[in-house]
């Protein structure tokens, strides 16, 4: 949440062209439609809204995407690891302001070194009860990203598309709760819910989508709380 003494969050002043490997998430904010995203879809009028920042930039490893994995104390997703992103204050001029500057509060990101390139389609949590809007951009001077909270934030991590896409990391998760979606296990992330769903979504939709082995299913580990399940479904399916 902001503080009232808390400065206007600030993105690169000059838009400039993205670099060429950002080609294909272009194609993505140009073409994605919510359903292809999930088969939920906000309800009209509704009111509680969220933004998530799906931070993209080029590494040693090539083009990576910045995750954060929960702390394991909190009360609600303990342990799970998200986008940079959270709930939208009275005082953020709308989502792509509420994004970053959860990536700020979360990471302590330099957000004058991003580029937002635009935003997918709103999408619905109806565990939550939270529609939320992923925020896609590009790192144009990459800056220090660190763990700022750790009650709320254990890890912050640049994790490589390449790692993302490579079939050995890949695999269905299947949750107590019946649900069954896309999962990836890096960097010793174990990525799942809602996170992987987008991911898997944008990696397909992006042309980066290698074969993998849908009947290899993991379950969700033990958190030290029951979690509750945001998610996003593989394809539009349960």
């Amino acid at each position: 949440m902001s503080r009232p003494d808390q400065a206007p969050v600030r993105t690169a002043r000059t838009p400039v062209r993205a670099p060429d490997w950002f080609a294909p998430l272009h194609r993505v904010l140009a073409e994605a439609r919510a359903d292809q995203l999930s088969r939920f879809s906000p309800p009209p009028g509704h009111h509680r809204r969220s933004a998530v920042l799906l931070l993209f930039g080029e590494g040693r490893a090539g083009v990576d995407v910045l995750l954060t994995e929960r702390s394991p104390s909190l009360r609600s997703h303990a342990g799970q690891v998200s986008f940079p992103g959270g709930r939208l204050d009275p005082e953020d001029d709308g989502p792509v302001a509420a994004a970053l500057r959860e990536a700020v509060e979360e990471t302590g990101l330099d957000v004058e070194g991003v580029q937002v390139e635009g935003c997918l389609p709103d999408l619905y949590l109806p565990p939550s009860d939270y529609a939320v809007t992923p925020v896609m951009a590009w790192w144009r001077h990459p800056s220090p990203v660190r763990v700022v909270d750790e009650a709320e934030v254990a890890r912050v991590v640049r994790v490589p598309v390449s790692e993302l896409t490579d079939p050995a990391n890949r695999f269905l998760v299947s949750h107590p709760s019946g649900f069954v979606g896309p999962g990836f296990a890096v960097r010793e992330l174990f990525v799942w819910g809602f996170t992987a769903g987008i991911l898997d979504r944008v990696i397909q939709l992006a042309g980066w989508e290698r074969p993998w082995d849908a009947r290899r299913v993991e379950p969700v580990p033990a958190l030290p709380e029951p979690a509750q399940v945001d998610t996003i479904e593989a394809g539009g399916q349960a």
